[in-house]
């Protein structure tokens, strides 16, 4: 039996600026983080970077799930700092390793996670947490 949406660990769930879950490192954390960020930005009214929002995170859920085996949070936050405009997307798990943009070759089934990122988001990151590491996007929000 695989973990369910109802498993989530810690919601804290969109009442201001700020959404976070943290999910058991199980198959379906992809399909179940993609669905409450597309969730989440519908009600903060930012469904036109809902798409793409969805799609970093399912590309960073994935690679946290092929190399880490602990829990996995993702965390939205509209407007960091006062920086209007903006949406932070943070995904965390307990591997300190800081991710690696490889070159993917055309019939590599995977290494496109990253340089979708890259290519997508405004900015991108990682940083070393206390036990493991968060690798971050923005993105751009309509004004």
């Amino acid at each position: 039996m695989g973990s369910s949406a109802g498993e989530v660990i810690g919601v804290s769930d969109g009442e201001g600026d700020c959404a976070e879950w943290v999910f058991p490192a199980a198959p379906d954390a992809v399909r179940t983080a993609r669905s409450l960020v597309r969730r989440t930005l519908d009600e903060w009214r930012l469904d036109s970077v809902g798409d793409i929002a969805a799609l970093l995170v399912s590309e960073l859920v994935t690679n946290a799930l092929r190399h880490a085996t602990g829990p996995i949070g993702v965390r939205l936050v509209r407007g960091p700092a006062g920086a209007a405009g903006v949406l932070l997307v943070e995904v965390s798990d307990p591997l300190s390793d800081p991710p690696r943009e490889r070159v993917a070759r055309p019939d590599d089934e995977d290494g496109r996670g990253l340089q979708l990122v890259a290519s997508a988001a405004r900015r991108w990151g990682a940083r070393p947490g206390e036990a493991g590491k968060t690798v971050w996007f923005e993105l751009a929000l309509p004004r």
